[in-house]
């Protein structure tokens, strides 16, 4: 049964955005997946056992304004309006030493990590405030990255911490439109992208140990609770994670 609204997820084909995009279809939703592996999109509207025309699959490079664009009106075009973005798709540079880290891999971060979201949410503004009923809610991927950083993560930590910041303007920019903005931060997902630490990950003190990780469905049902509230309600952000990972004190 559709719930009549439409969200578009970024990074949808795996982890945390395929998590997200199939809560949102068990609820209802009309969801537009966006990711760069066509592939990776449909195999996640298989996994949602959802019908055609709740689903749409639209390949995308965050990084790119013009892409973006097109996302964003082929989901006008299909669904008629925007309720929710979640800005999810992200990346990382490998873990070398920062005196080490090529420029371009530093600004390949920033690109996908920041202006992604920033494209992404111009493009939701543009949609979100001309629409009847007016209004909507932007929900951006932080990290706990952000507070506190792993190892040689520079520009992963640098990105996810200049997202904190574009959450709060986009909270203030938003009002005036009816626009709610908030803001998840997760730690420890078990996703593909954090399997690694299940065997052993680098430490603050030097030394290399597996970290605990939490089933990432948990993290599909925070971001759809936050999604479902009214717009006079704002979940600002929230932190999810693993309990005993070491995030909390030291270590």
């Amino acid at each position: 049964m559709s719930s009549g609204k439409v969200a578009i997820i970024t990074g949808a084909g795996s982890g945390v955005g395929r998590a997200v995009a199939l809560a949102f279809a068990r609820d209802g939703y009309q969801v537009v997946l966006a990711g760069r592996r066509a592939e990776a999109l449909q195999e996640t509207i298989k996994l949602a056992e959802a019908t055609g025309d709740r689903m749409l699959a639209v390949p995308t490079d965050v990084s790119d304004a013009d892409s973006v664009a097109a996302l964003f009106a082929t989901a006008k075009d299909r669904f008629g309006r925007l309720d929710v973005l979640f800005n999810n798709a992200g990346t990382n540079a490998p873990g070398v030493p920062l005196e080490e880290l090529p420029v371009e891999k530093w600004r390949e971060v920033v690109d996908v990590n920041l202006t992604g979201p920033f494209l992404c949410t111009r493009e939701a503004f543009r949609i979100m405030k001309d629409q009847d009923p007016r209004g909507g809610r932007i929900i951006n991927n932080g990290s706990v990255s952000a507070t506190a950083p792993r190892p040689n993560s520079a520009p992963y930590t640098a990105t996810k911490h200049a997202i904190t910041g574009l959450t709060k303007s986009t909270s203030l920019d938003g009002r005036k439109y009816d626009i709610a903005c908030g803001q998840i931060d997760i730690g420890n997902a078990a996703t593909d992208m954090a399997s690694r630490m299940a065997t052993g990950v680098a430490q603050a003190d030097g030394s290399i140990r597996p970290e605990p990780l939490m089933d990432v469905t948990h993290v599909g049902e925070a971001v759809l609770q936050m999604a479902n509230l009214p717009l006079d309600v704002n979940v600002q952000f929230i932190t999810i994670m693993a309990t005993k990972m070491p995030f909390v004190g030291r270590g």
